[in-house]
């Protein structure tokens, strides 16, 4: 049991240190070396876990998912107590993120503008993640609209990917507030049809 839970731990160790390095420096600029050096581990240790630099990456970015849904449900539930409505909780979580230390933008597209390569299965996670991050605003605009989401949601979609990128170029938080708005006039306009 102590050897697996070793096993376990330099695992985590390597996830959490490439998640962070690949975020901060971005994926093709942070060598296997650099990794092995932060997390303390062995070569042999990493390999042993991710035969190649492509598999850490796909393992990153599924870990990265964990930890945005798992920031997302928080932060909406801590905003939810002060408002009863899911898509403005979600702009307040928002809101959070890009004021949060380091935020350097969304880690998923980062990766696809990264590895280029549409057949690369990072590429691919990160469309999934897109489409299932899509269907969480879906919805969002859903319980807020009812059965006229279906127009709003894919623009909703654009303000908020949009809002992430003009975060990072301006190094403000404040595209959100722009997002926001223009989410709930959309969402205003589509109850009254």
């Amino acid at each position: 049991m102590g050897r697996t839970r070793e096993t376990s731990e330099a695992r985590q160790r390597i996830l959490e240190t490439a998640d962070r390095l690949f975020y901060q420096s971005g994926i093709r600029s942070v060598g296997i070396d650099r990794i092995i050096a932060e997390a303390e581990v062995a070569k042999m240790s990493l390999y042993k876990h991710f035969p190649s630099k492509d598999d850490l990456i796909l393992a990153v970015l599924k870990y990265r998912e964990e930890k945005i849904l798992e920031f997302f449900g928080s932060a909406m539930e801590k905003h939810g107590k002060r408002t009863k409505d899911k898509l403005r909780a979600f702009f307040a979580a928002l809101k959070d993120w890009f004021e949060s230390p380091g935020f350097r933008g969304c880690a998923f597209q980062n990766a696809a503008v990264e590895l280029a390569d549409p057949a690369h299965a990072g590429t691919q996670f990160v469309r999934d993640h897109k489409r299932r991050f899509q269907e969480f605003l879906t919805g969002l605009v859903e319980e807020a609209v009812g059965k006229g989401a279906a127009k709003v949601a894919p623009a909703v979609g654009l303000l908020v990917e949009g809002a992430i990128v003009t975060a990072v170029i301006q190094g403000s938080p404040d595209a959100v507030d722009v997002a926001r708005d223009a989410a709930l006039k959309l969402v205003t306009e589509a109850k009254g049809v």
